[in-house]
């Protein structure tokens, strides 16, 4: 599923009071926050009922809740809130390498979770992924 592709720009001073307060947080919040002050749903796409959630911050042990911002609406009709969530608790067992990759997403999001949602964007920058393929020339790319 793709990434949705809902923004909007953060209400610093309520970021950065959820930062400062946030049990676990960063040392230096103002450098937390993106210089653009824009977050980007991470979720996949959804319906409208559901909210948008960008992680603001993760904490510093890996099991605390993080920091996240959740909004509907846009413009003047958005409506947000920051708060901590836990963890969602589902992983990925990757028996070939014996691995195991968590969700990146808070505990009762919608689904797919996190390794199900792919950015084009993000593959489109990282460039062709395979062994002996390294061309810089989008040109070159294969094309979805």
């Amino acid at each position: 599923m793709l990434q949705c592709t809902a923004v909007t720009r953060a209400p610093v001073s309520d970021v950065l009071t959820a930062l400062v307060t946030m049990d676990g947080g960063p040392d230096d919040p103002s450098q937390a926050l993106a210089p653009t002050h824009y977050l980007l749903c991470e979720l996949g796409e959804h319906d409208t009922r559901t909210e948008h959630a960008a992680l603001l911050w993760p904490a510093e042990v890996p099991h605390r809740p993080a920091l996240w911002f959740f909004w509907t609406g846009s413009g003047t009709d958005r409506a947000h809130r920051i708060v901590t969530r836990p963890w969602c608790p589902a992983v990925l067992r990757i028996f070939a390498t014996d691995s195991v990759l968590p969700c990146a997403f808070f505990d009762h999001h919608t689904a797919p979770h996190s390794w199900g949602v792919s950015d084009p964007l993000s593959d489109l920058i990282a460039g062709p992924a395979g062994s002996g393929d390294t061309t810089d020339d989008p040109n070159s790319w294969d094309q979805p």
